[in-house]
């Protein structure tokens, strides 16, 4: 299948916390027989080995209106994006939206064979009506891929920082198909409108995230970004037993944590490479997830996905549906409390063998099922049957 897919972004430096994720999902695609051609809606296009791409009709629209926005985060002033009829909106309504479709239109005229369209994370609101234009012209299956469930809902986009607010008079009825990297949160989407709704989890390119051999020099480490909707886990976790046991290694790596960590080593932010080896060298690592995606069922992240492929020994805070990807208690363990906390690091740091167990055991569940070319496989066939 020939596949047609305007990206948020495939430019690794935006830090779009999604982009290496989508790098791995269109390599699968790839893998998988397929092909891709992909065209950001911010920034410039970045070729590789495994997809074609197309220029971004928007390009310095999309780079000057970014700038905007993150100069607005750092102030802590972003727009609400709570109204309809903004100033932004309509530009996006009136030019924006026009350029893109005209655009992709152009593209597949040009291509003549294009089988399927796939949107990923890109603003619902500012691309509303163009699958349906598409699909009129062209009879072709179109599709949206949502990996920010649940925070990027509008009852959570404000506080949680995005740039966008996506649902905000966005038409979820003119897909053929939406995709979601939560379960739980299907039901809302159909209740906005959105038909043939289809959990599609987050998962790992395992050859990317493969073990090395590297001292463990680290006793429990945690990466991420910002503390927000996770403060409570990580002072139980991190800040609380870090005071408690004073001979085991806390190291924390990422940016914006804005809590007391305790008794901790902060590396600050690291490189996807530098990611692996901090992981790797590693006894526990820790999976500490926003309360909104750890409340609604089954509302995957790349951490635990990216740990378990790695064979990390992994702890993880309470997690409501965790036990569909994973097997508690053998292929990762869960705490309910700061004690339990306490008592797990003490257990599993005095018993080399059972944490390398239970890290082979979560990386045998990723080949299994967790890899990035399940994925692919699994949007192949949702396209295949979908009707335009």
């Amino acid at each position: 299948m020939k596949i047609l897919i305007p990206s948020s972004t495939i430019d690794l430096k935006y830090r779009l916390g999604c982009t290496p994720s989508w790098w791995q999902l269109f390599k699968a695609l790839h893998e998988t027989g397929n092909e891709v051609i992909v065209v950001p809606y911010l920034g410039d296009p970045v070729e590789s080995l495994w997809w074609r791409t197309y220029s971004n009709p928007c390009s310095w629209e999309s780079k000057i209106f970014n700038t905007y926005l993150e100069q607005k985060k750092k102030r802590g002033k972003l727009p609400k994006h709570n109204k309809k009829n903004t100033i932004l909106d309509k530009f996006a309504e009136k030019y924006v939206k026009n350029k893109w479709e005209k655009y992709l239109a152009h593209i597949i005229e040009k291509e003549k064979d294009i089988d399927a369209l796939l949107f990923v994370n890109i603003p619902l609101n500012h691309i509303k009506g163009i699958a349906t234009k598409i699909r009129d012209e062209y009879s072709i299956p179109i599709a949206y891929f949502d990996g920010d469930m649940p925070t990027i809902l509008p009852k959570y986009a404000v506080d949680r920082g995005f740039k966008f607010n996506y649902y905000v008079d966005a038409n979820l009825s003119e897909y053929d198909a939406f995709f979601t990297n939560s379960k739980g949160v299907i039901p809302e989407l159909e209740e906005m409108g959105a038909k043939n709704v289809h959990p599609l989890y987050y998962a790992a390119d395992p050859e990317l995230f493969r073990p090395i051999e590297v001292e463990k020099d680290i006793d429990v480490s945690f990466f991420g970004y910002g503390s927000e909707y996770r403060e409570e886990w990580m002072t139980k976790m991190i800040t609380e037993p870090s005071k408690k046991l004073n001979n085991v290694n806390f190291s924390v790596g990422g940016k914006g944590f804005k809590i007391d960590l305790g008794n901790t080593n902060l590396i600050g932010d690291l490189s996807y490479s530098a990611f692996r080896e901090f992981c790797c060298k590693s006894k526990i690592c820790l999976n500490i997830t926003r309360w909104s995606h750890t409340k609604v069922y089954a509302s995957s992240t790349a951490r635990p996905f990216e740990l378990a492929a790695y064979g990390a020994c992994i702890v993880s805070q309470p997690y409501n549906g965790i036990e569909e990807w994973f097997e508690i208690g053998k292929e990762l363990v869960v705490v309910e409390s700061e004690e339990e906390a306490v008592e797990t690091y003490k257990w599993l740091l005095n018993d080399n063998a059972e944490r390398e167990r239970i890290g082979k055991r979560a990386r045998e569940r990723i080949l299994k099922e967790h890899t990035f070319q399940h994925r692919a496989n699994e949007i192949m066939n949702i396209l295949s049957d979908a009707k335009p």
